[in-house]
Formats: C-alpha cells, sequence, structure tokens
C-alpha cells in the first residue's frame, strides 16, 4: 500500500515539464516582488495594514464583478448619507446659532 503523503518520484516524461513550472513560477514571483518594489507596495502595507486590507477587498470586489450589483447601489446609498451628515449638521448649527444671536441680541435690548 502506498502512503498518500508521499510525493511519487518525478518520471522522465514529467521531470522537464515540472522544472518548467517551478522556473515560471520563480519568475512570476520575482516579477510580482518587482512591481510591489517600485510601486512602493511594501512600504504601504507595513504603514497601514488595515488600508491595504480594505483596499484588496475593494479591489476584489470590483474585479469579481460586484460594481453594478444591487449591494453596491445600497452601499453607496448609505455613503452619500454618511458623506453629507457633515454638511447638513454644519447648517443647522448655522442657523441656531444664529437663532441664539437673535434671541440675544433682543434680550440685551430690552
Amino acid at each position: 500500500m502506498s502512503d498518500p503523503n508521499v510525493v511519487p518520484e518525478e518520471t522522465s516524461a514529467a521531470a522537464p515539464i515540472l522544472e518548467t513550472a517551478r522556473e515560471l513560477a520563480k519568475d512570476a514571483n520575482s516579477a510580482l516582488n518587482g512591481v510591489a518594489d517600485a510601486v512602493g507596495l511594501t512600504e504601504q502595507v507595513e504603514k497601514a495594514p488595515y488600508a491595504m486590507i480594505g483596499a484588496a477587498l475593494g479591489i476584489g470586489y470590483v474585479v469579481g464583478g460586484g460594481l453594478f450589483t444591487p449591494t453596491t447601489t445600497r452601499l453607496l446609498q448609505l455613503g452619500m448619507k454618511l458623506a453629507s451628515i457633515p454638511q447638513v449638521r454644519d447648517r443647522l448649527l448655522d442657523v441656531a446659532e444664529a437663532a441664539i444671536d437673535g434671541v440675544l441680541a433682543n434680550a440685551k435690548k430690552k
């Protein structure tokens, strides 16, 4: 009986194919590392790992076809609402401040 965890010895026909696959994997890894170094990706990951995870999730979502889905529409609507909160709050505070200033001005006149 053969052990399933033991990798069989390379046959003479498969040896060149396996060697070519190993070289291709090494070349691909070197190319990816070169691109990461050129873009400064390694430094960005070290500086802000959670932001890079978020960016990776976003890129994966878009590449995976999630851009034109109902979920994306809901997320964009929620994002627009959340983005508008500071603007609405500032306007409400300006109106409240003007009202309080008016009340205080009337109180000083009396």
